[in-house]
Formats: structure tokens, C-alpha cells, sequence
């Protein structure tokens, strides 16, 4: 798809997503530009040339660039808990995190681009909240999924960067594999804890 003609072939005209895409198809297209060219890839034309329309429908979207990133992070924090599972159907500890591997495999451009945020708030200090609203939603959806197990939030916390650890490491130089390897002993060790824990009189 691209930019080049309206909608009835004239010049100059912007070519809209298609119907039940609009914000969201330009989203998605900030995040590609991000994950596979880094922040400084991020402008309006950047974006419409990856989503197949005109610069200025980006703009008269988001208004800023800045508001245009801060959009980009919110939806992918609300896509990757949506989507990612953390909470099994089944409500049983051993399929907690059943789906993250696969859901990494099918859209790593969405973690990459979170990573790239993260580098570049080390350079760019008023990136920091972005950060921060990412890293919250993101403890915040750990805690809550495993105090449906009845564990602490003090291990919540270890389980937390054991899955970012987890996450980087696919989406940098490895596959699925070792990911559901990784959740798989995580969810030993957390049965473990529950076991102890029970037997010590603290569940």
C-alpha cells in the first residue's frame, strides 16, 4: 500500500487506513519504524510511509511527535497484557505465562521497540516517564496475576525481572525455545515457594 494518490487517484489527498484501523494502524506503524530503525526513524513521514498514507493524517492524528510516542507506548503496554496471558484460563499456577513465548515469536517489533524507549531514556531524560509508565504497567499486571496464587509482592518482584529477562533475551538473540524453558522453571520454583511457604504455616 501506498501514499501517493486519494481516493479517487488525485494527488495530495490522504489515503486512510482501511475501515476499523485508523489510530490503530498508525500505531502499529510507529512501533515498525521504532523497533527496526530506533527513535531518531520517528517522524510523521516515517510513519505514514510504513502504514501507506500521508504525512499529514499522522499529524492531524497525534499533533506532536511526543504525543504520537506517548500514544505508541500506551498501546503497546495495553497490547502486550491484553494479549500475553499472564493469568492462565485455567487458574492453575503451572500454565501461568503459558502464551508469552509464542506471543514474543508472533510480534517482536512490539518488545522492541519498549527497549529501544529504554536505551534512549538514558540519553534523552525526558523520555523517563515514558519508561516509567511502561515499567509500572508491567509490575502491576505481574502482581496482580500471581496474587491469584497468593504470592507476595516481594516475589512478585523477582518474578517480574525473571520474565523481562526472559522477554529481552528472545527478542535479541534467541527463540521461543528457551523462553518456555525459562517460564517452566520459573513456575517450579514459584510452586516451591507456595509449597514452603504452606508448610510454614504462612498461607
Amino acid at each position: 500500500m501506498t501514499a501517493a494518490s486519494g481516493v479517487d487517484g488525485e494527488a495530495g489527498q490522504d489515503v486512510r487506513p482501511g475501515y476499523g484501523e485508523g489510530r490503530d494502524a498508525l500505531l502499529a506503524a510507529a512501533v515498525r519504524v521504532v523497533a527496526q530503525g530506533g527513535l531518531r526513524k520517528l517522524t510523521y513521514r516515517s510513519v505514514a510511509a510504513e502504514a501507506g498514507v500521508t504525512h499529514g493524517l499522522v499529524a492531524h492524528h497525534f499533533g506532536s511527535r511526543d504525543t504520537l510516542l506517548e500514544e505508541a507506548l500506551r498501546w503497546c503496554v495495553t497490547r502486550s497484557i491484553e494479549t500475553s496471558s499472564l493469568v492462565p484460563a485455567s487458574g492453575r499456577l503451572e500454565d501461568f505465562a503459558a502464551t508469552l513465548a509464542d506471543f514474543i515469536a508472533a510480534d517482536p517489533d512490539l518488545q522492541a521497540f519498549q527497549y529501544e524507549l529504554k536505551l534512549e531514556s538514558n540519553r534523552r531524560p525526558e523520555l523517563r516517564r515514558h519508561v516509567d509508565m511502561l515499567y509500572d504497567a508491567y509490575r502491576d499486571a505481574v502482581r496482580e496475576a500471581l496474587a491469584c496464587f497468593d504470592v507476595p509482592q516481594d516475589m512478585a518482584e523477582i518474578v517480574f525481572a525473571a520474565l523481562e529477562g526472559l522477554v529481552f533475551h528472545q527478542v535479541t538473540s534467541g527463540g521461543p525455545v528457551r523462553t518456555k524453558e525459562g517460564v517452566d522453571a520459573l513456575r517450579r520454583l514459584l510452586a516451591a515457594y507456595r509449597t514452603q511457604a504452606s508448610a510454614g504455616g504462612r498461607c
